[in-house]
């Protein structure tokens, strides 16, 4: 984590309000890293309400540290009404942190976040816990989290990991895996070119789906040859116009 810190609390303040100032270039060098609509700084600067965020919460979390809990969570509340993005001033949050389309994020007090990670509108680091203890999640360096992917409890997300839209995450996520699904399950390692491909992700709700209908499909033609040496009468599936049309459905590439 690149946040500054120390063993001494005054030490941890002036460096913090160091890396305040320091990061403000390298914010917007992120965004146009990350962003391929970004086409000048004023606009960076003027149209981003992650970037926005991002900024509004760096100060909540320097009165978070100073225990002025209530100017923190006030300055938390003003940033959430401009922004629509939640983040608790007690969230701890690392360097090049970008928040694309950032309606509906929301990031919870004990959430730990690394550097270099990439958090789509509508991605949730939520608690599961009502005890005062760690109870979010911990997102390692070069993670991207996905539209409406919910992260759940004190789990963490390794380096370099996926997690696709709309997923949900209840468990620790190893380092380099892409994570899709309800519950989020790993299926196969990442490509950092692909890091923003959402739509290539695989799907293993489709993909047990479309293999139980081509079982189907086996045992059917099974049926139809015993019963021809049978010499008995075929009747007609009723249900096979539905049946093509479901796996048009979980086809890639079809049914869209």
């Amino acid at each position: 984590m690149a946040v500054p810190g120390s063993h001494s609390p005054d030490a941890y303040n002036l460096e913090y309000i160091a890396f305040m100032f320091s990061t403000i270039r390298e914010d917007i060098r992120t965004v146009f890293a990350k962003d391929p609509a970004a086409r000048s700084t004023l606009e960076i600067l003027l149209c981003y309400p992650g970037l926005h965020a991002l900024w509004m919460h760096r100060v909540a979390h320097y009165f978070w540290r100073h225990r002025l809990h209530f100017i923190a969570r006030l300055l938390s509340h003003i940033n959430r009404f401009f922004t629509n993005i939640e983040i608790h001033p007690g969230a701890r949050i690392g360097r090049r942190f970008f928040i694309d389309h950032g309606a509906g994020v929301v990031i919870g007090e004990t959430a730990e976040v690394g550097d270099d990670v990439l958090v789509y509108q509508g991605a949730v680091l939520g608690g599961t816990s009502l005890e005062k203890k760690k109870r979010h999640p911990t997102i390692g360096n070069g993670v991207v989290i996905g539209t409406g992917a919910i992260v759940l409890g004190d789990i963490t997300v390794g380096n370099d990991a996926q997690i696709g839209s709309g997923s949900v995450v209840v468990k620790s996520v190893p380092p380099g895996v892409t994570v899709v699904g309800i519950p989020g399950r790993a299926v196969h390692e990442v490509h950092k070119a692909l890091a923003l491909e959402h739509g290539h992700l695989p799907d293993p709700v489709a993909e047990v789906v479309s293999l139980i209908i081509r079982q189907q499909d086996g045992i059917q033609d099974r049926l139809k040859r015993l019963e021809a040496t049978a010499g008995l009468t075929t009747s007609p599936n009723e249900l096979e116009p539905l049946i093509r049309e479901a796996e048009k459905v979980f086809h890639q590439g079809e049914g869209i």
